[in-house]
């Protein structure tokens, strides 16, 4: 089983993947543990004040020190198992499919949900383990990030997503975006599915994907090829993509 401990003032949000998907069922059959700390029920005011003003001045406000300290002491003691601390944060490293699955081998995660202008920097220094970024820009509040983190978890935790073979053919999964993919009626409004996916030749099939995998993540996502070392037969696969592709771009304006 794998333990996701979530630190948040808006417990309910999360209802959206503790009842719904992929992650609600993973959560019936004991895959997944999800449990919520509200930090507001670790204060000793009667405002359960979580948030004060920074120190030196400036606008917005911080979550407070006791609090999440508090709630995360309690995270903690959930089955005494190793725990990774993970705040998410602009501050942090990328996210990416490479680091998720470096991540999908760990069984027990605490999770720091930040509000306002963040938390106090004492916090991210005595507790936090691993601070992750989901992109370069700024939302509202932790949870939506740690849906995300939680989701792209999962998928790779055994047991959540029956067919192993979907998840390997995942954009991202190898570095590369995934083929285009197509299904039922064969022709829509004129247009018509690859006759290579009809053909019911398997290793032909499996060529063509790879090409166009190759081919798509060329033409749009070329700064991830630039981190691959590509095999012979990737490069000639490649090859043969951009070859066919700048044919039809010619054949357009003739």
């Amino acid at each position: 089983m794998v333990y996701f401990n979530i630190i948040s003032i808006f417990p309910e949000i999360f209802s959206a993947i503790k009842n719904q998907g992929i992650i609600s069922k993973a959560i019936k059959k004991g895959i997944i543990h999800l449990n919520i700390f509200n930090p507001r029920d670790y204060t000793h005011d009667k405002y359960r004040t979580i948030d004060d003003r920074p120190y030196g001045g400036g606008s917005g406000m911080l979550m407070k020190f006791e609090p999440l300290l508090n709630a995360i002491k309690q995270a903690k003691k959930i089955k005494n198992k190793v725990t990774k601390i993970i705040y998410l944060s602009p501050k942090g490293k990328p996210l990416n499919q490479k680091n998720i699955i470096k991540l999908a081998k760990i069984n027990n995660f605490i999770i720091v949900c930040g509000r306002y202008k963040g938390i106090d920097d004492r916090l991210i220094s005595h507790q936090i383990d691993e601070e992750w970024s989901i992109g370069d820009y700024v939302v509202t509040g932790g949870e939506l990030p740690a849906m995300i983190f939680i989701d792209a978890l999962s998928r790779l935790i055994p047991g959540v997503i029956g067919n192993q073979e979907s998840i390997e053919e995942d954009s991202f999964y190898n570095g590369l975006l995934d083929a285009p993919q197509f299904t039922r009626p064969k022709n829509v409004l004129g247009m018509s599915v690859p006759k290579i996916l009809l053909s019911g030749h398997h290793e032909k099939i499996k060529q063509w994907k790879i090409k166009k995998s190759l081919g798509i993540t060329w033409l749009k996502r070329p700064d991830l090829l630039n981190k691959l070392t590509l095999t012979k037969k990737q490069t000639i696969l490649l090859t043969e993509f951009k070859q066919e592709w700048f044919k039809t771009i010619k054949n357009k304006f003739i």
